[in-house]
């Protein structure tokens, strides 16, 4: 494992080396284009361009401004670092005039820098203001959004990108609380949901799941997360692979359904009079899935909710 150096803060590359040999970049490979949807820190893209040959290149994406800012000490003509979110890869790819690609490597939610830093709203352990945006140029904070947002809208995030089941009494009490004070702070929110939350699951602080929830929300994760998945497979090639991490079970989710989709198929009635050529075809095959390691979990406890999905774009599923 390599720790990456983000200004005062690291952070330690989950499943680097599993999720970057998945992508197979060996023998003629090596000389592919590629995809890194989420720089971060640059842990997975530094490997990836260590592999690669003095043909290959490489397609970085990243919202978060300071991933930009690391991106930027990569002096490699191979590297290409896009500010956006990689659910506009077919946008990017036309631009650059890329064709096709030949792997697309995914690390979904946040990275540890964005959680250590307070002056970035995205956790409670240490006072901040609450901003929870991983691009700060572009839309509205979590402050902003709590300010304004409608008493079901908020209970109806909270349940469904929190999977919290005291929804209803946390929004309950943002309204009646917004109504007096202002909520700016992190440390703010935490208390308030603490006091809403009528049970503890056991080792978890009782904001946890709605932090998650404002942050899926506010960044609009999830949608970005379906739209991303469809467009990494259009710019795959025949035999190229599509490597993904999640770290919670709705993102895991969005990724096991959409690579099912891809290998199972519907079959015809039997008795239709259609040829074995005319049969529907899967579109991929899965190729493996991946936990980290003990090892890995002991050196960074953060990894222990990680898994790698890995799948491989078949020829024939015809190229669109």
């Amino acid at each position: 494992m390599t720790n990456q150096q983000a200004t005062e803060f690291t952070h330690t590359t989950v499943l680097l080396h599993e999720a970057v040999d998945a992508l197979d970049l060996s023998g003629e490979r090596a000389h592919g284009t590629y995809i890194d949807g989420t720089f971060g820190r640059g842990g997975h893209s530094r490997l990836i361009l260590e592999k690669l040959s003095e043909r290959g290149r490489l397609i970085a994406f990243d919202k978060d401004t300071q991933a930009i800012a690391n991106a930027a000490e990569i002096r490699d003509p191979r590297f290409t670092i896009v500010h956006n979110s990689f659910a506009t890869i077919t946008e990017a790819l036309a631009q650059l005039q890329i064709q096709h690609v030949d792997g697309v490597l995914l690390d979904l939610g946040i990275s540890s820098p964005q959680v250590d830093d307070a002056a970035r709203g995205f956790s409670f352990r240490a006072d901040g203001p609450l901003d929870m945006r991983m691009d700060t140029t572009r839309g509205i904070s979590a402050a902003e959004w709590l300010a304004h947002e409608d008493e079901e809208k908020i209970r109806e995030v909270i349940k469904n990108y929190g999977e919290e089941r005291f929804a209803f009494q946390i929004a309950k009490a943002i309204v009646a609380c917004r109504k007096t004070d202002p909520i700016t702070g992190t440390r703010q929110l935490a208390q308030l949901v603490a006091h809403a939350v009528k049970t503890r699951e056991k080792g978890k602080d009782p904001a946890t799941r709605t932090f998650q929830a404002i942050r899926i929300y506010i960044n609009k994760e999830l949608e970005d997360l379906e739209v991303g998945l469809d467009a990494a497979y259009a710019a795959l090639a025949p035999q190229a692979r599509m490597s993904v991490i999640s770290f919670h079970s709705l993102e895991d989710r969005i990724v096991k359904q959409f690579f099912a989709s891809k290998v199972k198929v519907e079959q015809p009635d039997r008795r239709l009079p259609i040829r074995q050529t005319e049969l529907p075809q899967p579109k991929m095959r899965l190729v493996e899935r991946i936990k980290p390691s003990e090892q890995e979990i002991a050196v960074n406890p953060r990894s222990r909710s990680a898994i790698l999905r890995v799948a491989e774009r078949l020829p024939d599923g015809g190229l669109q």
